[in-house]
């Protein structure tokens, strides 16, 4: 089964590609850098000739409200456009958790509106929306540093790492298209607070965690139901201690 991963040569596309290709699929990791432009719609015919299945693992390079609602409306329109010209069977997308919880957060906004245009696009989907990756666990700290101080909220957390992410996303990519959302987190939930301190303190990390109620996540306010799965999801097994320890950087 052929197998174009837009958004391919990221953290998350790399992955799946490998794991999909051991299964003996025919993989294209596409991207701006192998001359495939979801924006501008450069390449998306050639290399979607003959393909079965579309995975959408693309993120914008702006996280200014407008510029990725423009990103992410502009290159699903044109992406979907190209799939039914090409007789694309199958559209799978990475989205997030909870995004229509915190309508205060553009860059969610942003997805909401890219879920609908797949809902509305006339080719079978499979949506996977994921709560936030473990990898950015410092990413959220340097976020959220205030002169030398983190202040995060406390509200319900339930990071996975990106591995499994990957493979839930080739499970879905490899199956058949459910018209439906999937939601997937990883197997600890507590409080976004106890992650980033506990994460600090195992890289040897001495800024102070600061629990603040009114600590934003990216532009939006978190409390026990904004980030985590409210209904069924599926749960990867690697809680914070083995992925770290598993991390490349403990090996080195």
């Amino acid at each position: 089964m052929k197998i174009v991963i837009i958004g391919g040569t990221g953290l998350v596309g790399t992955k799946v590609a490998e794991r999909l290709r051991k299964q003996g699929h025919d993989v294209v990791q596409s991207s701006p850098s192998t001359g495939v432009n979801t924006l501008t719609g450069e390449g998306l015919g050639d290399v979607l000739a003959g393909a079965n299945v579309v995975l959408d693992v693309t993120n914008s390079p702006s996280f200014e409200p407008s510029a990725v609602l423009s990103f992410f409306q502009s290159s699903t329109t044109n992406l979907l456009k190209a799939e039914r010209a090409a007789g694309v069977g199958h559209h799978v997308a990475l989205s997030i958790v909870g995004i229509e919880r915190s309508p205060e957060n553009g860059y969610f906004r942003a997805k909401v509106a890219q879920e609908d245009l797949i809902k509305k696009g006339g080719i079978p989907y499979t949506i996977v929306r994921s709560t936030q990756f473990l990898e950015f666990l410092g990413g959220i700290a340097d976020s959220a540093t205030v002169d030398g101080t983190v202040h995060v909220s406390h509200g319900a957390f339930q990071p996975i790492a990106a591995d499994e992410v990957a493979g839930f996303v080739a499970e879905a990519a490899s199956g058949a298209a459910e018209n439906r959302t999937i939601e997937i987190a990883g197997p600890e939930k507590k409080p976004l607070s106890d992650f980033v301190k506990g994460y600090l303190t195992a890289i040897g990390d001495k800024r102070t965690v600061v629990v603040d109620p009114q600590a934003r996540y990216f532009g939006s306010l978190v409390d026990a139901q904004s980030l985590v799965p409210l209904g069924p999801a599926k749960l990867g097994k690697l809680d914070v201690k083995t992925w770290f320890a598993q991390r490349p950087q403990a090996a080195a």
